[in-house]
């Protein structure tokens, strides 16, 4: 059975890296599974930057929406899914139906044959939103976060570049 890990943290606290380091340390084809959007020149170079970051061993395979799709698709590498909290964000201004989609995810995670890596940022640590987008956004993070932390063999917390497990 693989091992899935969820690696859980606040923006920049190092979680893709430390995710990114724990799936290179085994053998194999790596295909990272992004779910962001280049909707600007600044996150068109963020993207960049980050595919950089990774070696030659690594395929990418972009999906803003269809991530349990990909999953099974990617198999049997190594897949590191980065991340949760854009996918959720796509999903909410696409008007997506997030019970369903959620419940897919979950049964892609609970289905994986490989070693399965996922980042997601925990957004609810800081000030609560004051916007009721802002507000919904945090609420339905805060429930994906904690269904992928129920379906996962291991929860890593991480801050300032330090990862703490939870599971």
């Amino acid at each position: 059975m693989a091992t899935t890990t969820l690696f859980l943290g606040g923006a920049r606290s190092g979680k893709s890296r430390l995710a990114q380091a724990a799936a290179e340390a085994l053998p194999g084809p790596l295909v990272h599974i992004a779910t962001a959007t280049a909707g600007d020149a600044e996150m068109a170079e963020r993207i960049a930057r980050h595919q950089g970051d990774r070696g030659p061993r690594w395929r990418t395979v972009e999906t803003p929406i269809a991530l349990a799709d990909a999953i099974a698709e990617a198999a049997p590498a190594i897949m590191l899914v980065d991340c949760l909290t854009l996918w959720l964000s796509n999903l909410m201004l696409g008007r997506s139906d997030i019970d369903a989609a959620t419940a897919t995810l979950l049964a892609a995670i609970r289905a994986a044959q490989h070693p399965l890596f996922l980042v997601s940022n925990e957004v609810g640590l800081g000030i609560v939103p004051d916007t009721p987008l802002g507000r919904a956004f945090r609420d339905a993070a805060g429930r994906l976060n904690q269904q992928v932390a129920a379906a996962v063999d291991r929860v890593e917390f991480v801050a300032a570049g330090l990862s703490l497990r939870l599971k």
